[in-house]
């Protein structure tokens, strides 16, 4: 097991859920806590603990993104006109590594970063290498044609574990997609309970 691998499983263990739905997921199995105490540990949260909670799921789901960038993400979703709690999953729905993932084009969050880290991906025809790059509504995103061969991008494009959501146009003949447009929360297929409106309140207090 990498470490990249059994890292997500602590996660998943650590916030009690199936964070990404991963059938394989030791949550499916062991749904407690990690350690000697896992088990034992009892007790009625807090608020503060309910929000904090919210917000590292929230944080982790989108492929453990630090502190720094994801306070970043609700500063900006907050100066955006409109309902803030829709303003930052439209945020994070936009950004380059997570419109990869939900085209199918990587198993995960983790390896769609990775993916565009090594420059396997265009963006409107140039090479983009940030994964936190913000696409925009028809931006057309392409697998570059030396790595559209990569057994990674084939085996995830023909795996039946998930489906390519409603805001997300694809062609995987050419292995291209587009953001249709930014989605609702309600929209987001998110495999278990996210609750963005505690992670504002986390950030307000």
């Amino acid at each position: 097991m990498t470490k990249r691998i059994n890292a997500k499983h602590k996660v998943d263990r650590r916030l009690k859920v199936n964070l990404w739905g991963r059938p394989k997921s030791p949550f499916n199995t062991r749904n407690y806590p990690p350690g000697q105490h896992g088990q034992s540990r009892k007790g009625k949260p807090t608020d503060y603990g309910t929000q904090l909670s919210a917000k590292q799921k929230l944080k982790s789901y989108y492929g453990n993104i630090n502190e720094r960038q994801f306070r970043n993400v609700y500063r900006k979703a907050m100066k955006k006109k409109g309902d803030t709690t829709e303003n930052l999953v439209g945020l994070l729905e936009s950004r380059l590594d997570t419109v990869i993932y939900r085209a199918k084009f990587a198993p995960t969050v983790f390896s769609a970063r990775q993916l565009i880290n090594h420059g396997h991906f265009r963006v409107n025809k140039k090479k983009v290498n940030i994964s936190s790059y913000m696409v925009k509504e028809n931006d057309l995103i392409e697998v570059k044609d030396k790595s559209k061969t990569l057994t990674i991008i084939e085996g995830c494009l023909s795996s039946k574990e998930r489906d390519v959501p409603e805001y997300i146009q694809t062609d995987n003949k050419n292995k291209s997609a587009k953001l249709v447009r930014v989605p609702k929360f309600s929209e987001i297929p998110y495999p278990t309970l996210m609750e963005p409106k505690l992670v504002i309140e986390y950030y307000s207090r």
